[in-house]
């Protein structure tokens, strides 16, 4: 790890805390893969308030499983693509109750096999519920990782390997958590605020600005 990477991890530290935390209400494996898929072009705040109902409807995978399609449709609205997202949680709760029991898998290969799980629902279920080591790249670590240099890539899987070698292992989830807050906070995509930032002396967009304001 570099002395830059290093200074940034620490002041995320100081500023956010050490302190492992997940946006998504959940009780159980089942129901974070549930909420992870609805917050795909949705904010975890609408999740919140849709799965507060959800999961009562709902209340094992065996029931999604079960679920009439258009009922789910319906049930799930509120977060936006809600036809396909109804279909891929109805297969995802299907193969997991006929293939494992009814328990989410914990792997990564099986976990990007279920029906609507990415690379980035996977590793958010490794890590908040498996506690395994795992980068997610969302839209605000990926953001902010371009602007702190630490990656050029646009694709989020060379996104991921580039953070995987950039970061201790001790920071892949926390990383996540604090960027979440940070980009919600102060790294907007646009007009961030600067003016609060504490990274500015890393923020290569940050110089960027600078250098035309001068010119």
């Amino acid at each position: 790890m570099t002395k830059r990477t290093k200074e940034i991890l620490a002041k995320l530290d100081e500023v956010y805390t050490t302190e492992y935390k997940c946006y998504l209400n959940h009780e159980n494996p089942g129901q974070l893969l549930i909420a992870t898929m609805l917050s795909a072009q949705c904010t975890d705040a609408r999740v919140n308030i849709v799965t507060r109902d959800l999961f009562v409807k709902y209340p094992n995978m065996q029931a999604f499983a079960d679920a009439d399609l258009k009922e789910l449709e319906q049930d799930i609205k509120p977060t936006g693509f809600y036809h396909n997202k109804a279909k891929n949680i109805i297969g995802c709760a299907q193969m997991i109750c006929e293939k494992y029991g009814g328990e989410v898998p914990s792997a990564l290969e099986d976990l990007v096999q279920l029906p609507g799980v990415g690379r980035k629902t996977a590793n958010v279920i490794r890590g908040n519920i498996f506690h395994e080591p795992s980068v997610v790249v969302d839209t605000h670590v990926k953001r902010i990782s371009k602007r702190l240099g630490f990656t050029k890539e646009e694709d989020p899987e060379k996104i991921e390997m580039e953070l995987m070698k950039v970061l201790p292992k001790d920071h892949w989830i926390l990383y996540n958590i604090q960027i979440i807050t940070f980009g919600r906070q102060i790294c907007f995509a646009r007009n961030p605020k600067c003016e609060e930032c504490f990274l500015t002396d890393y923020c290569r967009e940050y110089r960027e600005r600078q250098k035309k304001k001068r010119k």
